[in-house]
């Protein structure tokens, strides 16, 4: 199975469009666009996860003047999409059908193709405790690293082929709680990758 992308190139960096956030604030916030060959007989649905593995785990030193995160520091997981049930003849999901905007507060019921249903990402932990920001975030939203980040940040998407019209997860599920449901259930996986940075050091 092969996945691509005609809003940025793998391993290049992804624009401005696609990300939450930009040097001037809240960005276009719109899901790139995606698309898919090749895929596996038996397939019955997809599953799709967006996530960066370069965020910082130390959250004091995020955006602020006075220090730079270290490139050496341990970096762990954020996710940024979650989907499922993406019907198995679809192939392709266009830029901004999904998101097209941020949404203080996270979008309640976001676009997508018809019968997916999406998670949530990884903004809902992170705006927890900000009263003008908390909620639960469904759907995509995009890169918005820290500007004092010395690391490229790195935005996978993922794509798997399932045996399963329907996946068993329920509610305001997560991309842990897809990856437990999935397993014995992946007949293929794609993926490609986007870059983003606002440290204009690096950019």
């Amino acid at each position: 199975m092969k996945l691509d992308s005609q809003s940025f190139q793998n391993g290049q960096p992804l624009p401005a469009e696609f990300a939450a956030g930009d040097a001037n604030g809240f960005a276009g916030n719109r899901n790139p666009q995606l698309g898919w060959r090749d895929v596996p007989a038996g397939t019955r649905s997809f599953a799709l996860v967006c996530v960066d593995p370069d965020v910082p785990t130390v959250p004091e030193l995020v955006g602020r003047d006075d220090v730079s995160i270290p490139l050496d520091q341990p970096r762990g997981d954020f996710v940024h999409w979650v989907m499922v049930d993406v019907p198995a003849e679809l192939r392709e999901i266009a830029a901004g059908s999904c998101s097209d905007g941020f949404t203080a507060h996270g979008k309640s019921q976001p676009a997508g193709p018809a019968g997916a249903r999406q998670g949530i990402n990884d903004y809902t932990g992170w705006f927890a405790g900000n009263a003008q920001m908390a909620g639960t975030y469904h759907g995509y939203d995009g890169p918005y690293p820290p500007f004092n980040d010395e690391r490229l940040h790195r935005y996978f998407f993922r794509l798997f082929a399932l045996d399963v019209e329907r996946l068993p997860v329920d509610g305001a599920f997560t991309a842990a709680d897809v990856y437990r449901a999935m397993q014995g259930h992946v007949l293929a996986e794609a993926a490609v990758h986007g870059t983003y940075t606002l440290n204009p050091k690096l950019a």
